[in-house]
């Protein structure tokens, strides 16, 4: 069964993109829920349409995403947390504390647009994380997590 996204759905396709699904999974939850609608001769002429008119300013939201992206290059992020012997932290670091830490250095973005490498961090030394501005501009940080000064 082929679909148009309303919605980004995740680990299926972003908005506007043209899905193949299984009958049950279209019919029973993303028809209903209203995430995606059936992709009909008539219904993928007005999604052509609808993407032409927003191709210019889709442009201009990738060159505002590559901008925010530039702004990692050179960038050295250092998070503080409280640890005990062996380096095994009190607590854990998330995409949330990342998210707030970037939000500092003037980088705002959403917690669910940031994947850290391995998941939850309950260790110091340093990471990676995969930064996603736009679904074209995707950027890779690499942070450290340090002991907090006593």
């Amino acid at each position: 069964m082929e679909l148009i996204l309303k919605q980004d759905v995740e680990k299926l396709g972003f908005k506007d993109d043209v899905v193949t699904v299984k009958h049950g999974y279209g019919r029973n939850f993303l028809i209903p829920q209203g995430i995606a609608q059936l992709a009909t001769p008539s219904a993928r002429k007005v999604l052509a349409e609808n993407l032409k008119q927003r191709a210019y300013k889709e442009q201009k939201n990738i060159d505002e995403a590559k901008k925010q992206s530039a702004k990692l290059n050179g960038l050295e992020l250092k998070l503080t947390a409280k640890a005990g012997a062996g380096d095994k932290m009190f607590g854990s670091i998330s995409d949330a504390d990342l998210s707030d830490a970037l939000a500092k250095e003037g980088i705002e973005l959403d917690k669910k647009f940031i994947t850290i490498a391995g998941g939850i961090i309950k260790r110091l030394g340093q990471y990676e994380a995969t930064l996603r501005f736009h679904r074209e501009v995707v950027s890779t940080l690499n942070f450290d997590v340090v002991a907090e000064a006593s």
